[in-house]
């Protein structure tokens, strides 16, 4: 039986499969985890409320797993903010559906993870709970907006984390933080929040592709299916017209020449975010317009919040189908006979928290310019860690079919597999 803190770094296949053979007592995770979050969270700031009563199922797909909810899914009774002072001191009155089912697997809710203001930032600094940090570096973006949920699972203080993805909120703060993050199709996990975009979706952050696929089969009710086998067609992406870090290019070209070394065939495809990028630019802000209230009520989205009131239906409906078109044509590529797409995650190395680029701005271009267009295109896909780079993380990033979760999962646990991808333990957090 597995004791003391190598506990809080045991995945949650092997959690449930020890806790249900009777190997494991169920409040073992749980008690490791709530003690490493009193012990570790002054420094990384992951969590902004916790459940110290936690308690874990002894039976179940999910028994003993321990989970980290980003702060904006309800918990009952704990923190529902939206980290806005807007809703400062709001708590939830009920569970989301995941987290109801969280629960009925057997998993333990720890508490709630720390994002930005409405979800809008490709950083994590609220303004009520101030910044989460990097678990590889002190001072550096964990991404976001989940980035609370990426830093408590990268330093062994959740077994995986909820977290949800309009424009790569997942993925960002998964390659930001070494660990994987799996986006699937819109609406395969259910939310409790309408989705005027279509593009919406709730997933996990987890260490490994195999307790991202336990998650995600438990969350939706999807079979077990057997791992596909042989050659697979691969589209990869490797330049773009706005340009990346060199490190992301790297990473993307080792992962294609492993995947050709593993008999997969890599085809060429060309790539350009910018019609996405200008088309998000106007649904965004208006998204953010939607919420109630004065715009002076907010903190620092106050200003995208009033611009996304002025912006009329028309430009609001035009920007979005425009968008979708262009994501539309990634979607045929990928459907004229090829299995996944193979790209880099972010286009950019995590920063320190203040050089982060501004939320739609100039700069957030080169950043987001792989996840968005895979959002609007409604397919699934997940970050791998793929080492690092000047001691930071660095991530690619899978696409597949459009509700083809576990093709997409094996190849992905293949890529994982191979030398110099896979989740490592930041150092410092032992």
């Amino acid at each position: 039986m597995a004791v003391g803190v190598e506990v809080a770094w045991l995945g949650a296949v092997e959690i449930a499969r020890r806790v249900n053979a009777g190997e494991l007592d169920p409040q073992a995770v749980v008690r490791e985890h709530l003690a490493r979050i009193g012990r570790l969270n002054p420094r990384l700031n992951a969590y902004v409320d916790l459940d110290r009563s936690a308690q874990a199922g002894a039976a179940g797909p999910l028994a003993g797993v321990t989970v980290g909810a980003k702060e904006s899914y309800q918990v009952k009774g704990l923190s529902w903010t939206w980290s806005s002072p807007k809703f400062a001191g709001q708590r939830a009155e009920a569970d989301s559906p995941p987290i109801t089912r969280f629960r009925e697997a057997g998993a333990a809710i720890l508490g709630k993870t720390n994002t930005p203001e409405l979800v809008a930032s490709v950083g994590t600094v609220s303004p009520l709970f101030g910044p989460t940090q990097n678990p590889w570096r002190l001072g550096v973006t964990p991404g976001g907006s989940s980035g609370g949920s990426g830093a408590a699972v990268a330093a062994g203080l959740a077994t995986v984390a909820t977290a949800d993805d309009l424009g790569g909120s997942i993925r960002m703060p998964a390659s930001c933080c070494g660990v994987v993050g799996l986006r699937p199709s819109p609406d395969r996990v259910p939310h409790d929040r309408p989705d005027p975009t279509t593009f919406d979706s709730r997933g996990v952050i987890a260490r490994s592709v195999a307790d991202a696929r336990l998650v995600f089969a438990t969350l939706t009710g999807d079979p077990p299916a057997p791992p596909r086998r042989g050659a697979e067609r691969i589209l990869v992406v490797t330049e773009t017209p706005i340009g990346m870090a060199s490190a992301p290019a790297e990473a993307v070209k080792r992962a294609a020449d492993a995947l050709a070394r593993a008999g997969h065939e890599l085809h060429p495809m060309d790539w350009d975010p910018l019609p996405v990028a200008h088309s998000y630019k106007v649904v965004r802000r208006v998204s953010l317009g939607a919420w109630p209230g004065e715009p002076e009520e907010y903190g620092p989205v106050k200003t995208l919040l009033a611009e996304g009131r002025e912006i009329p239906a028309t430009e609001y409906w035009n920007a979005l189908q425009a968008g979708l078109e262009a994501a539309r044509r990634i979607r045929t590529r990928l459907e004229s006979g090829y299995d996944a797409i193979l790209l880099p995650t972010v286009g950019l190395l995590p920063m320190r928290h203040e050089e982060v680029p501004a939320f739609l701005g100039e700069a957030w271009n080169q950043h987001v310019q792989f996840v968005l267009p895979v959002s609007y295109s409604w397919l699934p896909s997940i970050s791998i860690p793929a080492g690092r780079s000047e001691g930071l993380p660095v991530g690619v990033m899978l696409a597949g079919h459009f509700r083809r979760e576990m093709d997409l999962l094996d190849l992905a646990e293949e890529l994982e597999a191979l030398d110099g991808f896979g989740f490592e333990r930041p150092p410092g957090w032992d």
